[in-house]
């Protein structure tokens, strides 16, 4: 569980304010009991002002009631809400400044190393545009003749585990053919024969 915001804070307008356990306060601030006893004598916190949950939107007072009720309860925070959760949007991968400069590197080398990746799996590995990985591949970057392929793995754009997996499914989804492997399917020749 992700504790509330400024727990502290959050723990002295709990223990002021509501009948909750100390138990119940500490384990929802993830706080210590004997912090939460101190705070409730009064030997810690003193200068500061409580937070209220309920209005910063990281409780409900149904929940409250429901905790002080009920001493073995856990309260429970409510889920963040945000324009793209509530809009169903996916959130784009933020890549940091520092590491920008690195992306057509890390573009040439998976298109040099994994050819087998569409465009769209890249682009969504490395959160790149697909512009910019049919410009790295053409040759066509305004950098291009700086670019070093060099791993995504290695330059701190994406996970190994993230590759592996895009390179799984761009095998699984890639139609398998005996061509590819420099021989015909002899089922294939007698049955048009």
């Amino acid at each position: 569980m992700t504790a509330p915001l400024m727990p502290k804070a959050t723990a002295i307008w709990l223990v002021e304010n509501t009948r909750l356990t100390f138990d119940q306060i500490a384990t929802f601030c993830e706080l210590h009991i004997l912090e939460v006893q101190a705070i409730a004598d009064g030997e810690s916190g003193t200068n500061m002002i409580g937070l209220n949950p309920i209005t910063s939107g990281q409780l409900s007072e149904e929940e409250i009631k429901r905790c002080e009720e009920n001493p073995n309860a856990r309260l429970m925070l409510n889920p963040i809400v945000t324009a793209d959760s509530v809009l169903g949007k996916k959130t784009r991968k933020y890549t940091p400044v520092s590491k920008r400069q690195d992306r057509p590197d890390a573009i040439a080398w998976l298109v040099k190393f994994h050819p087998e990746l569409p465009d769209v799996a890249i682009a969504r590995l490395l959160g790149t545009t697909k512009n910019m990985i049919n410009s790295v591949r053409s040759k066509t970057h305004w950098n291009s003749q700086n670019i070093k392929p060099r791993s995504p793995v290695h330059l701190g754009l994406c996970r190994q585990v993230e590759l592996d997996a895009a390179i799984a499914k761009a095998l699984k989804d890639a139609p398998r053919t005996d061509a590819a492997f420099g021989e015909a399917n002899p089922s294939e020749d007698e049955h048009n024969a």
